[in-house]
């Protein structure tokens, strides 16, 4: 038994792969996640074994398409301005100007993890982003800047 030609599975599970986009992306991504999903279906395709639940790997695909979709929008910003402000209006402000002179004597790495994380409100992944590394990398480096400033009693 082998897998049908493309073209049918495209008209079969079209509908369905379709739906699923609907109900996980915004309607302007719909066509996105479901074009992604099948080029990257194509792509796989030779490669499938013959006895493979088509509809259900479809589905897998398409989530998986919108899910990186997802993570495409968050990483970048949607709604443009005509012009950037003075400053920051959504960064608060330190609560206690001395943690923060704490914080400036950390290490490079540390301070701006720490920075990042708990005044930014960054996840590791876009720290690394910032600063290089790897994840571990930050946590870790956020980890033993912590650790200093609970040392020195700072809370």
């Amino acid at each position: 038994m082998s897998l049908p030609p493309f073209e049918l599975v495209v008209r079969e599970h079209g509908p369905r792969v379709l739906a699923v986009c609907r109900g996980r992306v915004e309607a302007a991504d719909v066509d996105d996640a479901w074009s992604e999903t099948f080029v990257a279906a194509l792509r796989a395709w030779p490669d499938l074994p013959a006895d493979l639940d088509v509809e259900a790997w479809l589905v897998t695909v398409a989530r998986r398409k919108c899910i990186d979709i997802h993570r495409a929008r968050s990483r970048r910003r949607t709604d443009p301005v005509a012009e950037l402000p003075e400053r920051a209006t959504d960064v608060p402000e330190p609560q206690d100007e001395g943690v923060w002179r704490h914080v400036a004597a950390l290490p490079h790495k540390q301070r701006h993890v720490i920075t990042y994380r708990y005044l930014g409100g960054l996840s590791y992944a876009q720290i690394v982003d910032l600063v290089g590394g790897s994840e571990a990398a930050a946590r870790r480096a956020a980890s033993d800047g912590l650790k200093t400033l609970r040392e020195k009693e700072i809370r």
